[in-house]
């Protein structure tokens, strides 16, 4: 039987954050599923197919791992994938708060699905998606932060 794992988001844009996270999840399981969430209370840069495709060209080559996309509670995307695990990544303490509750709220709507919390490696420990398009928007290089080409559609899509 595979071990298999979630890992929800927005996702607007990819960053090596995230690419990290999904890398660390590979070693405890045999497939990530990567779900881009349409969020309709966040004011996404890309629309939902944007970003599967940012996300599927970030990922190609790495074995084990799935893009799709879900509008629906992650726990039943979760068990409709077949999965048990929602993976989170955790970069500041500041973070904790917001994930341990909606880890508790997941616990509570079904109690076989279980949230693990994964650090990214400390040199992304810092990076958001929001502070990425911020810098971005004032014509930051975004080489240490995300892939070239996620760099170029976000600063098409700003016009910088």
């Amino acid at each position: 039987m595979k071990k298999i794992v979630v890992y929800p988001g927005s996702f607007d844009p990819v960053t090596y954050g995230h690419i990290d996270i999904i890398k660390r999840a590979l070693k405890i399981s045999d497939k990530v599923v990567v779900a881009v969430a349409h969020n309709t209370e966040k004011e996404p840069l890309f629309d939902v197919a944007e970003r599967v495709g940012l996300l599927k060209r970030a990922l190609k080559g790495i074995k084990g791992v799935e893009v799709d996309d879900f509008a629906c509670l992650v726990v039943d995307y979760v068990r409709k994938k077949k999965a048990h695990v929602v993976i989170r990544g955790l970069r500041m303490i500041s973070d904790f708060e917001y994930e341990f509750q909606m880890a508790l709220t997941n616990r509570k709507l079904a109690a076989s699905v279980e949230t693990i919390f994964m650090m990214p490696s400390e040199q992304y420990s810092y990076l958001s998606s929001k502070l990425i398009k911020e810098a971005a928007s004032l014509g930051a290089d975004l080489k240490g932060f995300v892939p070239r080409f996620v760099e170029k559609k976000i600063k098409e899509k700003l016009g910088v």
